[in-house]
């Protein structure tokens, strides 16, 4: 198979800028002297997360139940699933657990771990749980000094049930785009999950564990002391909300889709291609960064950058490729009925979650195809 016998539109992962992307975290949290342990909702893709594996990373995290149970199936044992665990979900998790799965739940108020604690003792399950910490109040979690903190921590642990550590995720880290900027989230995220950690020992509580990460914390943290694991996720694939942020290079986004040209506007200076929100998704995350990309940064089929192209607008099945400025009246002769085009997308994991399958496309221009996951 090659790009050429490809129907459009399709998901494209180039593999040389994946693996490169791969090794330069795996490195990075190497010389900070911390384990890794990837999020793989970004491709919900096995041949993905095993090239993540084989580099070294120790275990997984999942967002969804159904991630565990795949990737379990396929022979990761080591999952952490790092959203608030929902009481009805409880059943579904100790499924994998008796398989033989060592899951780890995540609970961040009271309720939740007395849901816990119960549905443990009825079954006799001891879970294994870790408290999430909000570092920067971005979503969810428990403030480092807030008492409710050891109130968890002493449900959970008065119950029966194994208090494994602390997590935290600074997702704010996506609003800046300066490295002082990102450098002083990192930070943050790191002194408050430790600052966490801290207080639970002080409470004669054990925690094991200090997991921090997203993606670009995790590439400018200037040192780790305290933090025993990182995650990130969409690093594996980068996209150009990651390049807005400033932590990739365009020529680092190994996630592009490509499309064929099936009309045109030449008065509007369009060219309609056969990729739309449904190809791309709906995610316009640098609508609101330095640099708006629209639906994406158009390239040619080769998967270098058209300087100046970008896919401005979107319906369910039809894209709108234009210049960027004035607009470009000759686009009819510059893109003809049938030229291939990659697009480079906003968010790599709302763009995957397009496509039932990836088409990895070697450095010989030969692709494999690895098939993606859906479900909860």
């Amino acid at each position: 198979m090659n790009l050429e016998s490809l129907n459009t539109p399709a998901a494209l992962i180039d593999v040389a800028r994946m693996q490169h992307n791969i090794e330069r975290m795996q490195q990075r949290m190497n010389a900070l002297g911390v384990r890794f342990r990837p999020h793989v909702k970004t491709t919900k893709c096995e041949q993905v997360v095993q090239a993540q594996m084989n580099a070294g990373a120790r275990g997984i995290t999942v967002s969804t139940l159904k991630e565990a149970e795949q990737f379990f199936a396929s022979g990761i044992r080591d999952i952490v699933y790092a959203v608030g665990i929902a009481p009805t979900k409880l059943q579904q998790a100790l499924a994998l657990r008796r398989q033989g799965c060592d899951l780890k739940i995540v609970a961040d108020s009271v309720a939740c771990a007395e849901a816990i604690v119960a549905f443990g003792r009825e079954h006799e399950e001891a879970f294994e749980v870790w408290i999430e910490i909000d570092v920067d109040g971005h979503r969810s979690g428990i403030v480092p000094d807030d008492d409710t903190l050891l109130d968890v921590a002493t449900t959970l642990c008065n119950g029966g049930v194994h208090l494994g550590g602390v997590l935290a995720h600074a997702g704010s880290s996506y609003d800046y785009d300066a490295h002082d900027a990102l450098v002083h989230i990192a930070e943050q995220e790191r002194s408050g999950c430790v600052r966490a950690a801290e207080r639970l020992r002080a409470a004669g509580l054990r925690c094991d564990v200090v997991s921090i990460g997203s993606t670009p914390t995790a590439l400018t943290a200037e040192h780790l002391e305290g933090v025993t694991e990182v995650r990130a996720g969409v690093y594996v694939m980068f996209d150009l909300v990651m390049h807005n942020v400033g932590v990739n290079e365009t020529s680092e986004i190994a996630l592009s889709v490509l499309t064929t040209v099936i009309g045109h506007q030449k008065e509007k200076g369009w060219a309609v291609v056969d990729a739309g929100w449904m190809a791309m998704s709906r995610d316009r995350g640098t609508q609101r960064q330095k640099r708006d990309f629209g639906y994406g940064l158009v390239c040619h089929e080769d998967g270098s950058v058209l300087d100046g192209y970008l896919m401005s607008g979107a319906n369910q099945e039809h894209g709108i490729v234009s210049r960027c400025g004035a607009p470009d009246h000759e686009i009819d002769q510059r893109f003809p009925i049938g030229t291939r085009l990659r697009i480079l997308p906003n968010h790599a994991c709302a763009t995957g979650a397009q496509h039932p399958a990836y088409h990895a496309v070697g450095a010989d221009g030969q692709i494999e195809t690895w098939p993606r996951f859906y479900g909860w």
